[in-house]
């Protein structure tokens, strides 16, 4: 059996498989002024058969407003949506803590919105 670690917890691989993670394209961004962190509020295109869904991020450390128009992205679209202050988040973009902020996991090549990761 293969496991995966995080903090101390064991998960096996049909945890893993649960998730659905699939390729985005970002295509509006706006601050999210009621916030408790910085933050942008995203709409991501996730092709014809989920569409397009919002998600809030706390990535501006890394990333300016109009950077992100455009960049494909990698993200959970099978968790319950949460809502944040005023705002309802659907799927939770993927990233890693890194020094400088959070960096947005993305593709290395351009590929269909709705791609699933597997």
């Amino acid at each position: 059996m293969i496991y995966l670690s995080y903090k101390g917890n064991m998960a096996n691989i049909e945890d893993f498989m649960k998730l659905d993670i699939r390729v985005g394209t970002i295509t509006k961004v706006e601050n999210f002024e009621k916030a408790k962190k910085p933050a942008y509020q995203l709409e991501i295109d996730f092709g014809e058969e989920i569409g397009i869904k919002k998600s809030s991020a706390q990535i501006t450390q890394v990333y300016e407003k109009e950077d992100l128009i455009g960049k494909q992205i990698l993200a959970v679209v099978n968790f319950a949506p949460r809502q944040i202050a005023n705002f309802m988040s659907e799927v939770l973009v993927l990233g890693t803590y890194s020094k400088n902020g959070v960096v947005l996991i993305s593709p290395d090549r351009k590929v269909e919105n709705g791609d699933k990761l597997g």
